[in-house]
C-alpha cells in the first residue's frame, strides 16, 4: 500500500494533501508565512500525524506553488498550472476549462480529457484581478474573509468600482463607508469587478464547456454565482477547492512512481 504526498507552497496559503490508491485521505492548509521551508515542514508532520504515518511510510512527494523550491524532501517539483489541470480532472474528469482563483493571481486553463494542459493565460500583476483584492476589502470593511461571500449575497444594489486596482479600490471603499453605503453592497460590488476581469481573461482564451472553478475564490459563493452570470454557465465547484492544487501534485507523484515501478520490471 502506497502514500504519496502533494505540497502546494503557495505566496499566502500552503496547502497540503495525501493520497492511498488516488484516493484523498488527509489534508492540511496554514499560512505560509515568511518561511516556506518551514511551513513544508509543518504540512508534511500534520499529515502524516493524520493517518498515523512515518516519513518512511511515503512513497514520493511532488511540490508546486511559488515556494517549490523550499520543499526539500519533494522528488520533483512541477508547474502549479499543470498540477491544477490534473487535480481538476480527478476531480471532474468532464471538465474541459478551468478558473482557478488564487491570491496573487487568477489563471484560466483549458484541459484535455486526460487532464493535460492544453492552453491557459494568467492575470496581469495586479491583485484586483486576484483574490487579494477581497482580501484587502474584507480587512476595510472589517470582516472575515469566510463572511465575505455571504454578506455579499445579501446586496440588493451592488455599488461599481471606477477602478479596476486593488489600491484605488481600497480607497474607494473606504470613501463609499465615509458616505453610508452598506457594507454588502461594496462586497458585492467586489465580487461583480472581480468577476468582470475573471470573465475577460476566460473570454480571452475561449471558453470550453464544462468549466470548474477552484483556489480560494471558490470558497466565495457569492463570487461563483456573480462569474457563472458574466458567463452564463454553471461553475463545478470541487469540495476543497484550496486542495485542487496540492491534489494534482499527489497524483502525479502517485503517476510517477507508478511509471518508474512499471519500467524496472
Amino acid at each position: 500500500m502506497s502514500w504519496f504526498i502533494g505540497i502546494d507552497i503557495g505566496s499566502a496559503y500552503s496547502k497540503g494533501v495525501i493520497i492511498k490508491d488516488f484516493e484523498l485521505v488527509a489534508s492540511h492548509i496554514i499560512i505560509s508565512g515568511a518561511n516556506y521551508r518551514t511551513s513544508a515542514e509543518a504540512i508534511r508532520t500534520e499529515l502524516i500525524r493524520q493517518v498515523n504515518l512515518s516519513q518512511d511510510d511515503i512513497a514520493n512527494t511532488v511540490a508546486t506553488g511559488s515556494g517549490a523550491d523550499n520543499v526539500y524532501f519533494a522528488s520533483q517539483k512541477v508547474s502549479d498550472i499543470v498540477c491544477t489541470a490534473r487535480g481538476i480532472n480527478n476531480a471532474f474528469p468532464q471538465a474541459r476549462t478551468v478558473i482557478d482563483v488564487a491570491s496573487q493571481s487568477t489563471r484560466v486553463i483549458r484541459i484535455s480529457e486526460e487532464g493535460k494542459v492544453a492552453n491557459f493565460t494568467v492575470s496581469e500583476k495586479c491583485a484586483g484581478g486576484s483574490g487579494r483584492f477581497i482580501e484587502v476589502i474584507a480587512n476595510v470593511l472589517r470582516i472575515n474573509l469566510s463572511d465575505f461571500g455571504p454578506l455579499s449575497a445579501r446586496s440588493m444594489t451592488p455599488i461599481t468600482f471606477g477602478t479596476g486596482c486593488a489600491v484605488f479600490g481600497e480607497s474607494e471603499a473606504i470613501t463609499r463607508i465615509s458616505e453610508g453605503i452598506p457594507k454588502e453592497d461594496i462586497a458585492a460590488g467586489v465580487n461583480k469587478a472581480l468577476a468582470s476581469k475573471i470573465s475577460s481573461l476566460v473570454k480571452k482564451l475561449k471558453l470550453e464547456e464544462p468549466c470548474a472553478i477552484c483556489g480560494g475564490g471558490a470558497l466565495n459563493i457569492a463570487l461563483v454565482k456573480t462569474i457563472e452570470g458574466e458567463l452564463n454557465t454553471t461553475l463545478l465547484v470541487p469540495q476543497n477547492p484550496q486542495l485542487v492544487t496540492a491534489l494534482g501534485a499527489a497524483i502525479i507523484a502517485a503517476t510517477s512512481a507508478t511509471l518508474e515501478v512499471e519500467h524496472r520490471s
